[in-house]
């Protein structure tokens, strides 16, 4: 069995900064692609910022140039920094893998349970 566990998520003001983290735990053989969605009430889930094994990144055009991506693929991790927070980013924030679960016959996608982010002043 595979869970991720998210955490960092916190009440900031507008221009403030968080850090949210994922931890990959279980029967892990191997994990692809790493990544943060958020879904902000009354709206779908949508991409915030993806990495690859080797640590190429994706963003959505809303968080570029204040959020960053990061991984620590011993650890099984993934991060994400938020600065120069906006009302806007309010969201649960969610942790998405695809990996390879040992014993499995291909590559599943794997979600946490949530973290929330609140920016209000």
């Amino acid at each position: 069995q595979v869970h991720l566990v998210e955490s960092g998520g916190d009440l900031v003001q507008p221009g403030g900064s968080l850090r949210l983290s994922c931890a990959a735990a279980g029967n892990i053989a191997s994990i692809n692609t790493m990544g943060w969605y958020r879904q902000a009430p009354g709206k779908q889930r949508e991409l915030v910022a993806t990495i690859t094994y080797g640590g190429s990144t994706n963003y959505a055009d809303s968080v570029k140039g204040r959020f960053t991506i990061s991984r620590d693929n011993a650890k099984k991790s993934v991060y994400l920094q938020m600065n120069s927070l906006k009302p806007e980013d309010t969201a649960v924030y969610y942790c998405n893998a695809l990996l390879y679960e040992r014993g499995s016959i291909r590559w599943n996608n794997y979600w946490g349970q949530g973290t929330q982010v609140t920016v209000s002043s």
